[in-house]
């Protein structure tokens, strides 16, 4: 789950991390009231959405009267950004950032992820603050500091200290970095976080350390730990396909392709989008139904597709261990039919009771084609979208 830069910033605060003084506002009004807060100072007011590139896209304004912000929030307020990391519709603006601008001496990049090949989190550290990290990760790869977090000993004092040097720190801010390190790890760790990224991590002409940006993802699979993540999360920024995927126990990504796929089980789900790819398709979606899909989840799925526009073929690809086949392929006919679906459906049965689930999906008149085996499936499926085009 991603955070909106001020949740993320009021998250830095409650673990000690120095951010500017400011605040969220859902109005001009409210906008200019923490600008007055500011007078005699410049502000800074950022749009709040889930992408980055809001900057060039218009979204962040720097002035010093009350009256330039307030027509920058009633220019963006209710209206939808849209950035290079946004789709053409873009995403919609509720909220705008008012904060206290800072006189910045240096600029550097800090963030805590988890390197899934390590397995531990990880430091990544550059002197190239306030830029997009995968451009200087491209161009400019020894210019990324990356340090290994062991799960047992934690984040260590040297680690600090070698990015404070690395980052040219006197003595003073070395430390500020270090206490900032420590709460970043501590929040990464009871959090239950994915990614905590500051860029830019700015040095003051006043020789303070601070976090000019906050960006914070919540793992999703830690949700049933934290309870108030849901007064967090901010569906408007999500796929509106995905969210209805949530609520039915659903695990559902939009994808560019026009084969849409729906699977139990995860590895399934990526297998199956492997080999679409392999025979020349492309994959719609990540869908996965889960081990013990009823007629009512598949109904559900199947609403979901159709609900893409773009969908020319349906590949369902079912493994029966904890549900027999013949009952999967039964659940299937009734959504075909409750669903009113035309499109091709390919279904490939294996498992529990397969061959009369087979057998119930030739023999029922529908728009249904039955697959032998997975690339059986595959090569139907991109055969019967190539047809629908």
């Amino acid at each position: 789950m991603i955070l909106h830069e001020f949740q993320a910033k009021q998250l830095f605060t409650n673990y000690g991390i120095p951010v500017p003084q400011g605040g969220p506002a859902t109005s001009a009004q409210e906008a200019c009231a923490l600008g007055q807060k500011f007078e005699g100072n410049s502000w800074v007011a950022k749009a709040q959405i889930h992408a980055g590139g809001r900057g060039k896209a218009g979204g962040v304004c720097i002035g010093t009267t009350l009256e330039a912000l307030s027509d920058f929030s009633t220019h963006l307020l209710g209206t939808c950004l849209v950035t290079a990391q946004t789709t053409a519709k873009g995403l919609p603006v509720h909220t705008i950032l008012v904060e206290r601008s800072a006189d910045v001496v240096q600029e550097f990049y800090l963030a805590m992820t988890i390197d899934r090949q390590l397995k531990q989190i990880v430091i990544m550290a550059s002197n190239q603050g306030g830029v997009e990290i995968e451009q200087v990760a491209k161009e400019h790869p020894k210019r990324i500091q990356q340090l290994a977090i062991h799960p047992i000993g934690g984040l260590q004092p040297y680690q600090c200290r070698q990015v404070g040097f690395a980052f040219g720190l006197g003595g003073e801010q070395r430390q500020q970095l270090a206490q900032m390190m420590k709460s970043m790890y501590r929040l990464f760790i009871e959090q239950d976080a994915a990614l905590v990224e500051i860029n830019p991590l700015v040095v003051t002409a006043q020789g303070g350390v601070l976090a000019l940006d906050a960006k914070v993802i919540l793992d999703d699979n830690a949700a049933f730990r934290h309870p108030h993540w849901e007064e967090l999360r901010d569906t408007t920024q999500e796929d509106r396909k995905e969210v209805q995927a949530r609520t039915h126990g659903l695990n559902y990504i939009s994808l560019e392709g026009d084969i849409a796929c729906m699977v139990n089980g995860a590895g399934l789900a990526m297998a199956t989008m492997d080999l679409i790819k392999l025979h020349g398709g492309a994959p719609a979606n990540f869908l996965d139904v889960g081990g013990t899909a009823t007629a009512d989840r598949v109904a559900e799925a199947f609403k979901l597709i159709v609900a893409d526009g773009k969908v020319q073929s349906i590949l369902v690809n079912i493994f029966g261990g904890i549900v027999r086949c013949d009952l999967i392929a039964t659940g299937i006919m009734q959504a075909v039919q409750e669903v009113g679906i035309k499109l091709p459906v390919i279904a490939r049965l294996e498992g529990t009771h397969a061959e009369q689930g087979r057998t119930l999906l030739r023999d029922s008149k529908m728009n249904i084609t039955p697959a032998t085996d997975l690339t059986d499936a595959a090569q139907k499926a991109v055969a019967a979208a190539r047809r629908s085009r």
